[in-house]
């Protein structure tokens, strides 16, 4: 019986974010209404289940749905499992998106994006079920992109405003991170099991220690890739720096979002992984070593911020690197507790902190309270005031992260500034057609040939990509360059064996058709606005939402969102390379980080911020 209801708690949302697609925008009262009868039936079924599991004795529902795609050396597979963990995510999710849906019918009241905002949030609800529920990796990483996804337009949700969007696609490019960190967590998983594990087999000790002992180092590998995913997630140094930043949102966003539940999946994570790598004592201090500095790396920034909003994000950020210390000393009972109150406490602070900051403003007047001495005040003097500059300026994670990862991308990006649409056709397609040639005559070619050709060809994919991610002009060039990206990955995998040319085709099917559609928008989008370069942001969306709306699908299905086969395909393509080959998986991770940075740039720059023509309102710059 316990099985046959665990599917309910995704059918709900995604039923309900379906229907709020149809409500007419004007009807604000059954907008609302809607959604929060939505997440109250979720809410009371949630309360039932864990009572219903609870009087079962606490079992651990193990649950595998369907195969979306299957071949005798690899099955992507969906899968469900329910425990101590995913009880206390369902009950806590349940009750703050039920709080803030209750919230946000009032605070949002007459605003633009009413209805937006409301379908976003059940979009982002059933990710965030995807993830809890999830029973292997590649389920979790369907709720993992719909949580990024939903959090760039939460962030981006007053899309006229110029600092919103930029904060947006910020966010964003952390986000990615921690998706590709996903993938390749996947991709070495599919080589130490040889099957898609599930997190039920994970319980198994005996086969997770036999499995270690004979591969350590592949082991390390996995560990470590998941801790970069659960900390890019969960804020987590080096890259805390986006969680304020994602506070440009609407108030009720801010608080599920990045006070309360999605900012907590990095904890999920490593919970539900922890009987992989709780063995790995390397992994373990590594893990208990980032969340103690990042704890008190916070806690002294959150003492300096002046904005409400991002004392409450750092504070935030210092309590979830104590729960990432408690969960690498195994105190994960502890976690989950401290995950609950941490929770709570942040949703609440961020929802009355609009009358907190009011009232202590009308109050300071009347009741003024020197100010009592810090702890700090007996540190000696050079040591105070360094350590204040410090964390006035945040740690410098920003241009930690400019200095050293994005602004060397762009540098060697801009090196390509030559390329147009034609030269780059008439460059590269005679290239690829030999290349195509090569992998037919594969057999024949001497083995060290075949070995460095895949990752030639991945490199010219990397290069392509590294123009489209820095191309300030041409919007078409940029798109193209993507999906010729994607085009010489699938031929850098081809030459592995086992790969067949309708894996290729099924992989390069949902880029192609993605790809060609959103060419055609953009030329439509010329023909009725004329410029559309990437120099700034024109926000076209406010004349033209249908355009915006179809761009926006042509977008998520090039960048491999799960909407087209390109979602199964990019595994797919992992688990074809070899151990062995980590320098093509670390190229083609790249690659990936960066056309989903270009695809979202581009989206950004063409339809959202301040609108080009100056007859529109907009908000200035700094607002």
């Amino acid at each position: 019986m316990l099985t046959s209801i665990l599917p309910f708690f995704l059918l709900l949302p995604l039923l309900g974010y379906v229907i709020s697609l149809f409500i007419p925008a004007k009807n604000e009262t059954f907008i609302s209404r809607f959604a929060f009868g939505t997440m109250g039936l979720h809410l009371f079924s949630s309360l039932g289940f864990v009572g219903l599991w609870l009087s079962r004795g606490l079992p651990s529902i193990n649950l595998r749905e369907w195969s979306l795609y299957k071949n005798p050396h690899y099955d992507f597979f969906i899968a469900f499992y329910f425990d101590h963990i995913s009880a206390v995510y369902l009950l806590v999710g349940s009750f703050l998106t039920f709080l803030v849906t209750l919230y946000s019918r009032y605070y949002l009241h007459r605003e633009s994006g009413y209805k937006r905002f409301f379908n976003t949030i059940l979009f982002f609800f059933l990710g965030y079920n995807l993830v809890i529920l999830s029973g292997n990796l590649e389920t979790l990483l369907i709720g993992w992109e719909i949580l990024g996804l939903s959090s760039f337009l939460l962030i981006a949700f007053y899309r006229d405003r110029y600092v919103p969007v930029k904060n947006a696609v910020k966010v964003f490019s952390i986000y990615r991170i921690g998706d590709v960190g996903l993938i390749l967590a996947m991709w070495m998983s599919h080589h130490l099991w040889h099957a898609n594990i599930t997190f039920a087999r994970l319980n198994n000790y005996e086969l997770v220690s036999e499995h270690l002992q004979r591969h350590t180092l592949i082991g390390v590998f996995v560990s470590l890739m998941i801790l970069v995913s659960a900390a890019a997630k969960s804020a987590q140094l080096p890259f805390s720096s986006w969680l304020p930043r994602a506070m440009e949102g609407p108030t009720p966003s801010s608080a599920i979002f990045y006070g309360s539940l999605s900012v907590h999946l990095g904890v999920f994570l490593m919970l539900r992984t922890f009987p992989f790598w709780e063995h790995q004592l390397s992994v373990r201090i590594m893990i208990g070593l980032m969340g103690l500095t990042t704890s008190f790396l916070a806690s002294g920034i959150t003492r300096v911020q002046s904005s409400v909003k991002s004392q409450i994000a750092y504070a935030s950020i210092a309590q979830i690197g104590l729960i990432f210390v408690e969960i690498a000393f195994g105190l994960n009972t502890l976690a989950l507790i401290h995950f609950a109150g941490n929770a709570f406490l942040r949703t609440y602070q961020l929802l009355v902190s609009p009358s907190v900051v009011s009232y202590l403003i009308r109050q300071q007047y009347y009741h003024f309270v020197p100010r009592v001495p810090a702890f700090e005040g007996k540190w000696p003097k050079r040591f105070r005031y360094t350590f204040y500059t410090f964390c006035l300026k945040e740690g410098n994670l920003d241009a930690f992260m400019y200095r050293y990862l994005w602004n060397p991308l762009k540098l060697a990006g801009k090196q390509f500034d030559y390329l147009t649409v034609d030269r780059a056709f008439y460059i590269f397609t005679p290239i690829f057609v030999l290349g195509f040639m090569a992998q037919y005559f594969n057999a024949h070619l001497p083995e060290q040939f075949s070995h460095y050709l895949p990752i030639g060809f991945s490199l010219i994919g990397l290069l392509l990509v590294l123009k489209a991610f820095t191309e300030r002009r041409r919007v078409e060039l940029s798109w193209t360059l993507v999906m010729m990206n994607h085009c010489w990955v699938a031929l850098a995998i081809s030459f592995n064996e086992k790969v067949t040319m309708h894996q290729i085709g099924l992989y390069l099917s949902g880029i192609l058709l993605a790809g060609f559609a959103g060419i055609i928008v953009l030329k439509r989008l010329r023909r009725l606005e004329g410029d559309i370069d990437l120099n700034r942001f024109h926000g076209n969306s406010y004349i033209h939402p249908r355009i915006a709306l179809w761009f926006l699908l042509c977008s998520l299905g090039l960048s491999g969102f799960p909407i087209t086969p390109a979602f199964i395909g990019e595994d797919l393509v992992f688990s074809h390379i070899h151990a062995n080959q980590l320098t093509l998986a670390f190229i083609t991770a790249l690659s990936l980080i960066l056309d989903g940075l270009a695809i979202i740039r581009i989206y950004a720059r063409v339809f959202l911020g301040p609108h080009v023509k100056s007859q529109y309102d907009m908000a200035y710059r700094s607002s």
